[in-house]
């Protein structure tokens, strides 16, 4: 073993201090010309397939064709109908925007400096608090949306958002945990450590 010259508290400076100051220009005006063509290839698209529905649609001439209603006029009457299981669409929502929200913020922490990798497990415990933090806005959103489709239910579907994804990564950490503790592996977490964590 070789002792080093090194701080111990400036290990890091290495891989966090950034010394190339040029700016890729290349890559940003590649990934924007990029873009530009994708999204153009969209708008065509849709401009072709929209004229030609409402050329369509002028060249009606009786008006036995014109009660025969064909392309996107079939469906303007579905379009604010609720879909079949709109109460887990609600759930599912919510759980998204739990995660997004959460994403989001700890990103945003990161870049300004708050979270920084030498302190470790400070990312981890970040995001599971934003995680429980963005649970009011996941129960809102999800109730919210449940209201939108004439839902009545609104708390259940809350209860729901709250449970669900949370209770599924349990089970799941559960059974695995229960496979690791059978094999006798040092890995596993102790059941008494397992239900103080859910009560």
């Amino acid at each position: 073993m070789q002792e080093s010259d090194i701080k111990w508290a400036s290990r890091w400076d290495s891989y966090l201090l950034m010394t190339d100051d040029q700016i890729h220009w290349f890559s940003i005006v590649n990934s924007l010309m990029i873009v530009l063509f994708l999204s153009g290839m969209v708008a065509m698209i849709m401009l072709r397939t929209l004229y030609r529905d409402i050329s369509k649609y002028n060249q009606l001439e009786t008006q036995e064709e014109a009660q025969e209603e064909t392309g996107w006029k079939l469906v303007h009457g579905d379009v604010f109908r609720p879909p079949a299981n709109s109460d887990w669409l609600c759930v599912y929502v919510g759980t998204g925007v739990q995660f997004f929200g959460m994403m989001l913020v700890t990103m945003v922490f990161a870049v300004l400096g708050f979270l920084s990798p030498s302190n470790r497990g400070g990312l981890m415990t970040a995001m599971l608090l934003l995680w429980v933090f963005m649970g009011l806005l996941a129960g809102y959103s999800s109730s919210r949306l449940y209201k939108l489709f004439k839902g009545s239910e609104w708390k259940n579907i809350a209860l729901r958002t709250a449970f669900t994804f949370p209770g599924s990564v349990f089970t799941v950490f559960f059974f695995l945990n229960i496979l690791i503790w059978g094999q006798k592996s040092s890995g596993a977490v102790p059941f008494t450590t397992m239900f103080a964590l859910v009560l």
